[in-house]
């Protein structure tokens, strides 16, 4: 008996051994399961967070926010106020603080990307928290504004929600910009408006505003084609026309007349002539900017060193066509080939196939932006369609822009193909996860797009049927401009260049026109890194080839570093950088 027992105990022991080494094993299988899951489940939570606390983000961003749990949300255009801004530094700190719980090594390879961009993304936002007044929403060309009408104009229809946000939207804006004035107010007694010079455009752009019936004409054709497909009746649609043209008299028009007098009573505050650089703490934050917006880490010095040795390699070059063949100069305004938009898309989108890896022809068209916000709208643009449908895709063009057919085609290439269309379809393709549609970095989405408009030169000789080397020069040409924009976005942040001094300049570069060079400073000193993200974006582009190029020596191959750029996908150049670094 006692024999019985004993063995009875040692086969008890044995089983619990046996379980506890299988649970030990067992559980170190699927450890890293469980940790990716549990990290995929923190970014979701920030990516449903943020997209809920902006109703205009969250609808440009997901057609179907359902899917992925947004139900219940608060119609909101954002805040401006010093509460919230303390809030979001709060949020940004307990992010931070969960984000270096995960352990780096458990995760997935493409949550390992995440957790780089991640972790620089916040500590380069909390470097900004002293920074709130020094923020600039209402500049004239790329401000609230502009930007808002036609934002609310594109706002997609899908169901009868959509509208009744959309109306909700409208009812916000004075709400909105009555915080928008107080914050100007604010930044006036803290010494930091706008000069005379950027408020005058800023009030201009708000009367073209208040002249104009864009948003009714918009919303009358969405609601004449939802009709059209009997998806409102006539009674549905005439309620919704009456409704909207309400809420023109009552909210959109009253917001803007309320904002034009309440910035004109601050007219003369503002006395700094001189960008950031003339503001306390200006120059810091101008450094902020750069890390932020266009994704680049090194100081200004370095920056100007890489910015000044391209503009030397490029004038060389320049003058080296030149010599080559004198005649290149007179041949300039050659391109007579009449073509729409959609023919020369339709050319760039089998053109630039030797060098980018395919992609499925996408639906899109081709717009014009209306004659009333023609002043205060760029050359051309993308609309982003949301991440969950990558649909619909519209390209605006200004056609107040004066550009010759081959500016028109390069134009077409930054914005479509291989540009901002392309890119966007191509990493949307990759299923990322949600939170990457949530840390794009405009120096990568910007240089990108500007990298491929260089290569697209070469497709315009060919389109255009001209010498290669007349396409080369009006590269080199586009690049000395954006490079020497580039400088002087520098030497005016940083360094505080008056007109005076960028006149001089430009004057240097063959721009005669006092006008002209007014016009270039006045949209620096509204727009602070702007030009850097397009141009130190390319740049950055252009070393992270050269790099790879380097390392893989004679198996490099042009297509696959672009398939390996795009299926990153938009991020800051350090982490870009170490990813190439790893790879080739």
């Amino acid at each position: 008996m006692k024999n019985f027992l004993h063995n009875k105990y040692r086969i008890l022991i044995f089983i619990f051994c046996f379980f506890l080494v299988f649970s030990i094993i067992f559980l170190k299988k699927i450890e890293p399961t469980l940790k990716n899951k549990q990290f995929e489940h923190f970014t979701d939570s920030i990516f449903t967070s943020e997209l809920s606390s902006n109703t205009l983000n969250l609808h440009y961003t997901l057609a179907h926010p359902e899917k992925f749990g947004i139900k219940d949300y608060k119609i909101s255009l954002g805040s401006m106020n010093e509460k919230a801004h303390s809030n979001s530094f709060s949020k940004l700190k307990s992010n931070q603080k969960r984000l270096k719980n995960f352990h780096y090594q458990k995760l997935s390879k493409e949550n390992q990307l995440t957790y780089d961009i991640l972790s620089l993304e916040f500590s380069t936002q909390l470097s900004g928290e002293n920074f709130f007044w020094l923020q600039e929403p209402l500049s004239p060309h790329l401000g609230i504004s502009s930007q808002l009408p036609i934002l609310l104009a594109e706002y997609t229809f899908r169901t009868g929600n959509d509208i009744k946000d959309y109306f909700s939207l409208l009812s916000c804006l004075p709400d909105y910009y009555n915080e928008l004035a107080e914050f100007e107010s604010q930044k006036a007694k803290h010494g930091l408006f706008m000069s005379d010079a950027s408020l005058e455009r800023l009030l201009t752009q708000c009367q073209t505003m208040l002249s104009s019936d864009y948003l009714a004409s918009a919303f009358k054709d969405k609601i004449n084609s939802l009709q059209n497909a009997d998806t409102l009746t006539k009674k549905q649609a005439d309620s919704y026309l009456s409704l909207h043209e309400k809420l023109i008299h009552t909210c959109v028009i009253p917001s803007y007349q309320s904002l034009s007098e309440k910035l004109s009573a601050l007219k003369g505050s503002g006395k700094n002539n001189r960008g950031l650089a003339g503001f306390p703490d200006g120059t810091a934050y101008y450094h902020y900017l750069i890390q932020s917006q266009v994704g680049d880490f090194r100081s200004t010095n370095e920056i100007e060193e890489r910015l000044f040795t391209q503009l030397a390699l490029d004038y060389r070059q320049m003058q080296t066509l030149l010599s080559q063949n004198p005649s290149l100069a007179q041949n300039l305004s050659v391109f007579s080939l009449s073509a729409t938009p959609e023919e020369m898309l339709s050319y760039l989108n089998k053109a630039m196939q030797t060098d980018f890896p395919d992609l499925d022809s996408p639906k899109y068209e081709v717009k014009y932006v209306p004659t009333s916000m023609e002043e205060f709208s760029s050359p051309a643009f993308y609309l982003t369609p949301p991440a969950d449908t990558l649909s619909p895709n519209t390209i605006y063009i200004n056609r107040s822009s004066q550009v010759n057919p081959a500016e028109l085609f390069t134009t077409l290439a930054h914005e479509g193909f291989p540009g901002h269309l392309y890119q966007t379809l191509y990493y949307g393709n990759q299923n990322p996860a949600p939170i990457r549609n949530l840390l794009g970095c405009s120096g990568y989405i910007e240089g990108w797009a500007t990298y491929v408009e260089s290569i697209s030169y070469g497709y315009a000789a060919s389109y255009f049927k001209v010498e290669p080397e007349l396409l080369q020069l009006l590269w080199q040409n586009r690049s000395i401009s954006l490079c020497l924009y580039s400088l002087l976005d520098i030497k005016i942040h940083e360094y505080g260049w008056t007109l005076a001094q960028v006149t001089q300049s430009l004057h240097g570069f063959g721009i005669a026109s006092d006008d002209t060079c007014k016009e270039i400073y006045q949209y620096i000193i509204e727009n602070p890194a702007n030009y850097l993200k397009y141009y130190l974006g390319y740049l950055n582009f252009m070393d992270l080839r050269d790099l790879a190029e380097k390392k893989a020596g004679d198996k490099f191959d042009k297509k696959e570093f672009h398939r390996f750029v795009l299926e990153t996908g938009p991020a800051p150049f350090p982490v870009i950088e170490k990813y190439v670094l790893e790879n080739y």
